[in-house]
């Protein structure tokens, strides 16, 4: 399923519509004339991996059907600062409408992709998988999250119904561990698996007591999640987390641990540099 026929996204998009054009691009009204044909290239100002396309188009064609997408590097492939990404020709008031809303979540969501492909090949070689975590930009999820795969990376939750993930604030809640596991394992279907944030051997030891499918390393040095790893054995999935964004993630991977969750994926990204420029035809 595309990106663009999940509802929440096509209602984004008219929002932000909504929220740039106001009541109208004035500039462009009183400027351009209304039958006026464009031609623009987008053109990478840095290198990256894109990400973006069906969002480009879809703005595109909410304003005006009939303008046209040619795209020179496909979704998900490297290009070089300099590269010629696409080409849009159409109603140049519809262009220079739709022209910012759609360049804003092409950069931003490229550079997610390109942020976690720089991860992933941090990696290679072990047997860990970069994931993201619900550390989004909110009503952004499902294209920040549809970056990260598009960058090689794996989703973590979607949200807080796809599966029971026990924190701190939980089990200080819930009284331990074992209270929480119990209790969601009473709750929630066989089918839904139950993770647990952990800080220390005792409380990964009672976790895998307590029937945990997945045990989150909280923060442990390097050291600590090698030991916590053959503490584990295979009896559950191993997430490392906790500032992943500023740790060695090879050193890290090399643990042996099963999953890196990279909040910064998605939190502390900077747009990449891209830009449509016109000529005239």
């Amino acid at each position: 399923m595309k990106i663009t026929s999940v509802p929440a996204v096509d209602a984004l998009l008219r929002t932000a519509l909504t929220e740039d054009a106001g009541n109208g691009d004035i500039t462009t009204e009183s400027t351009v004339p209304a039958t006026a044909t464009a031609y623009g290239r987008y053109i990478a100002k840095e290198d990256g991996v894109i990400c973006g396309w069906d969002i480009v188009r879809a703005v595109f064609d909410l304003l005006d059907p009939t303008i046209e997408l040619k795209i020179n590097v496909p979704e998900g492939e490297h290009f070089k600062k300099g590269d010629i990404l696409a080409e849009v020709t159409g109603n140049a008031h519809c262009v220079l409408t739709g022209e910012r809303v759609g360049l804003n979540l092409l950069q931003h969501m490229s550079s997610i992709a390109t942020m976690t492909n720089e991860a992933v090949k941090k990696v290679e070689g072990t047997n860990a998988k970069i994931v993201d975590t619900r550390k989004t930009t909110p009503g952004l999820r499902y294209l920040e999250k549809y970056a990260v795969r598009c960058g090689g990376g794996t989703n973590h939750r979607f949200n807080l119904s796809d599966g029971v993930l026990i924190k701190d604030n939980h089990i200080v809640a819930a009284g331990s561990i074992t209270n929480a596991v119990s209790a969601a394992k009473k709750r929630v279907p066989h089918t839904v698996k139950i993770e647990v944030e952990v800080e220390d051997f005792d409380m990964l030891r009672e976790a895998l007591d307590a029937g945990a499918d997945i045990i989150m390393l909280d923060n442990m040095s390097c050291e600590d999640m090698a030991k916590a790893v053959k503490i584990v054995n295979g009896k559950a999935i191993t997430e490392a987390s906790g500032n992943m964004g500023e740790r060695d993630l090879h050193e890290v991977a090399s643990t042996g641990v099963d999953l890196i969750s990279i909040g910064a994926l998605t939190h502390s990204v900077k747009a990449l540099d891209i830009s449509l420029k016109f000529k005239l035809v």
